[in-house]
């Protein structure tokens, strides 16, 4: 048995980026977040009477959805969301999931198709850390978030904060709000440089 309270205390305090995207969605919004994982984020939007569902293609992931009595499906996005009619949900998500797809442009512009807004999340690879890492050592970086070696990682692109705010702009998206975090907290100084985690909402 899940104790909601507690669940949604400490992932709350572990995961700003979560409190954050709680504090956007309004009640009654309906969510779709692509490549939900556990399901944690789906059970916290659920627990503010918000109406989400997910998509997930990892077994294990899908199973630990269920014991949270969140709405998932079996799928990998990278395989299309064409079955999705436009503008279904308020919200579509990604949340780093974006850095592991195949066509993430593409990607991005079907959930604008489906979503009025698109809350995406990514670690940001302009991050001081991994610049220190990659001068000092010469080596791929592997940090809390990046926590893979070149030869096992799930991510196929590596993006900054300024990398992502180009690519809005070379497609013309609009960037409604934007947030950034390390740790336990927000960044606001020089986001591309202090900020391990980046989140922009666009439409």
């Amino acid at each position: 048995m899940i104790d909601s309270k507690i669940l949604s205390s400490t992932t709350l305090r572990e995961r700003p980026d979560f409190a954050y995207i709680l504090d956007v969605i309004s009640p009654g919004s309906r969510v779709l977040d692509l490549g939900c994982g556990n399901g944690d984020l789906l059970y916290l939007l659920k627990q503010k009477g918000i109406r989400g569902q997910g998509i997930e293609k990892d077994e294990d992931a899908i199973v630990e959805c269920i014991r949270k009595g969140v709405y998932v499906h079996h799928g990998d996005i990278d395989e299309g969301l064409s079955h999705h009619e436009d503008k279904r949900f308020d919200y579509v998500i990604l949340n780093q999931t974006i850095q592991e797809t195949r066509h993430p442009g593409d990607i991005i512009k079907e959930c604008l198709r489906i979503g009025k807004r698109v809350i995406i999340v990514f670690p940001n690879f302009g991050y001081w850390e991994v610049r220190f890492r990659i001068l000092f050592q010469g080596k791929t970086p592997v940090t809390d978030l990046l926590p893979y070696r070149w030869f096992n990682t799930p991510n196929l692109h590596f993006l900054s904060v300024l990398d992502f705010q180009e690519f809005c702009d070379i497609r013309g998206f609009t960037v409604e709000d934007r947030a950034f975090f390390t740790d336990l907290k927000q960044v606001k100084f020089s986001p591309n440089f202090f900020a391990k985690l980046a989140l922009f909402q666009i439409r």
